[in-house]
């Protein structure tokens, strides 16, 4: 485990997240992109865990997107982060929408220790290429969930195509995201997703690939193609008992 004294986090990371929080439920603002590929990211982990009736923790939550949709599914969801104001903006959505949702400010490897074997769905979207260590995110979430319950990643695979499409194209030249949102070196590939799931006693069961169609402005999922962001679905097998 890691012995950092501080949180896990990148205080400029909060501070790009936090500045934009006001703006993370309109559709057309910088999180665009996150609105358009919801609905792909909740039906992939409704398919694989069904979310009715579990409980839930979204790890790295933000304005709670993926939360909301998830409990609308009828899951009991938690969410945390550790951006204030993207939180609050979170808490206020869910009252307008009457939804209930728990969100926490609490890094995720305090959560672990705290309600460890507590969730049959755990979800970390997003959020692995924006800490120091990764591994140790990793670590927490395969900590939170029960065994037999499904812990769920998704990322940005570092490699030229990755590099082209998600940084110069997304970034610079169609403009899908503010320039300086992704860091390429923190890029993850699924090989290392892998390895660290692995290490952390999660079983990877299905890896998937989410593309975009700049002549559509259209995502979807794609078997077998993770050349640049994709998800992956894991579980930590219930031996670990």
């Amino acid at each position: 485990m890691s012995t950092r004294a501080t949180p896990n986090v990148d205080a400029a990371e909060i501070a790009k997240f936090e500045a934009l929080a006001s703006r993370w439920w309109d559709p057309e603002s910088e999180f665009k992109p996150l609105h358009e590929i919801n609905p792909l990211r909740v039906n992939y982990i409704d398919e694989h865990a069904h979310l009715a009736g579990k409980k839930v923790i979204d790890v790295g939550c933000g304005g709670g997107l993926l939360s909301e949709a998830m409990a609308l599914r009828g899951a009991n969801v938690t969410g945390i982060d550790m951006g204030e104001a993207p939180l609050n903006v979170a808490r206020l959505h869910a009252l307008e929408s009457g939804v209930s949702i728990h969100y926490e400010q609490i890094p995720v490897e305090e959560m672990a220790a705290r309600e460890a074997g507590q969730y049959d769905v755990v979800t970390c979207l997003e959020m692995l290429e924006h800490v120091p260590d990764p591994a140790s995110i990793i670590r927490a979430c395969a900590t939170l969930v029960k065994p037999g319950g499904k812990v769920f990643f998704s990322t940005l695979n570092r490699n030229p195509k990755a590099y082209a499409f998600a940084i110069i194209g997304a970034e610079y030249l169609m403009r899908l995201l503010p320039a300086g949102t992704h860091d390429f070196s923190k890029f993850i590939k699924p090989s290392e997703m892998t390895r660290w799931c692995r290490a952390s006693g999660l079983q990877v069961n299905a890896m998937t690939g989410l593309q975009y169609n700049p002549l559509f402005k259209t995502y979807q999922l794609k078997d077998h193609d993770v050349s640049v962001n994709y998800l992956v679905a894991t579980e930590r097998p219930v031996e670990d008992a």
